[in-house]
Parts: structure tokens; sequence; C-alpha cells
């Protein structure tokens, strides 16, 4: 196919801010997990599709198939959309209770 650029899982950015590998970075909609470290400006691949164990909100519960948004601020997985504030990121396919730091989230 003429028009066919990549497959998409992972898709090369310019670094909106320093990341580190493994940290989600939001640019826009688009959210992926860094696989590397970039500077400002530098060449930076995000992974857009998998399953990723992210920090979240500590006092957030989450169920098996609850959405997870990204609290771009905060830099963590959260229950809460904030009145569409928080970018819808993926589902949640590890329950997590309160208190607790991660959930492994399918991104998508």
């Amino acid at each position: 196919m003429k028009n066919y650029v990549q497959k998409g899982e992972n898709i090369t950015v310019s670094a909106p801010a320093a990341a580190t590998s493994g940290q989600g970075v939001l640019i826009g909609n688009l959210f992926g997990i860094a696989a590397g470290t970039a500077a400002i400006g530098e060449d930076l691949d995000l992974v857009t599709e998998g399953v990723f164990n992210m920090a979240k909100v500590s006092t957030d519960e989450l169920a098996v198939g609850d959405f997870v948004y990204w609290d771009d601020t905060a830099k963590l997985a959260t229950s809460d959309d904030d009145t569409g504030a928080n970018e819808l990121i993926g589902l949640a396919v590890t329950a997590a209770a309160n208190p607790s730091g991660t959930v492994n989230v399918k991104l998508g």
C-alpha cells in the first residue's frame, strides 16, 4: 500500500518535556509510555499499545474493566475524568484498592 507509514504501536515524537523510560507522556490527545529517556525537543519513542503497570492516585479504587484516565499535572493514572479534563488512556486489567500505588492498564 502506497500510503502505509507504520504499525503504530510505537510512535516517535519530539519530547514536550524531559521524559524517562516508563513515564506516561501526553501530547494533545496522544498518550503513550516513554520507551527511553529524552530531553525536551529530542526524539522520544512512545509505546501506545499494550498493558503497563502504572502509578495511580493512591486513594482511587479501580475494578477490572474500569476506565483509566491520565492526570497530566500529577503524572498519575486515575479513575477520575475530572469533568473531561483528564484524558482517557485505557482500561484497568487488575483491581486496585484504596490505598494502593499501582494498577495494570491496557492502553487504548
